[in-house]
């Protein structure tokens, strides 16, 4: 009897260190999911504060009647990475859903440029709004490869904005940029233009 005693209280031990792991582990997963919620949180209210600073930017116009019909220029199909204050890779805008990133679908004629994006809100840039287009690697803190971003810089109200999309054939790049600066006069320049510091760039 005296032997089978030390053995009751051993078992007896280990089962009640496997209750407790289980509340430590319970009580983990409970306080991750807290702190993730709570940056989702902190992220959406950020999110909140950027849109509000920027509430004087005005409402994104759709594409003129007969837009339909025109003489297409060239068509994109890809994703639509971010928009930013022109030459400030890092200032996000997020009014109107330009925070949003999507599939796109895009359409140049001599009238402007058609942003389809499902799920997220569609813009058109007229012609005289566009300013120029060139070929970059980062966006919003998004970096990418040499030349993986195709910016088209237009300028809505008194904003001059950057916007990145990437092509589903990034070999299609340089063509949007050599259409759209012959649209808009920009002299032609096939080199990579980076707007980040050297050392980020690369």
């Amino acid at each position: 009897m005296t032997t089978l005693t030390p053995l009751y209280h051993l078992a007896a031990e280990q089962k009640s260190a496997e209750v407790t792991d289980w509340a430590a582990r319970i009580a983990w997963v409970v306080g991750l999911f807290v702190f993730i919620a709570l940056v989702y949180w902190l992220m959406r209210q950020g999110w909140k504060w950027r849109a509000s600073l920027q509430s004087d930017l005005p409402e994104l116009p759709g594409p003129p009647e007969g837009f339909a019909d025109d003489e297409k220029l060239l068509t994109l199909q890809g994703r639509y990475h971010a928009s930013t204050t022109a030459g400030q890779w890092l200032d996000r805008i997020v009014a109107h859903g330009l925070g949003t990133r999507s599939r796109t679908e895009l359409t140049l004629t001599a009238r402007g440029l058609d942003v389809v994006r499902p799920g997220a809100a569609d813009f058109f840039i007229p012609a005289d709004a566009l300013r120029e287009a060139r070929l970059d690697q980062a966006l919003a803190g998004k970096v990418l490869p040499e030349g993986g971003l195709l910016i088209i810089t237009w300028q809505h109200g008194e904003t001059v904005i950057d916007s990145g999309f990437r092509s589903d054939r990034a070999a299609e790049h340089q063509a949007w940029v050599d259409a759209v600066n012959r649209l808009t006069g920009t002299p032609a320049d096939t080199e990579l233009t980076s707007t980040t510091t050297e050392g980020t760039a690369r």
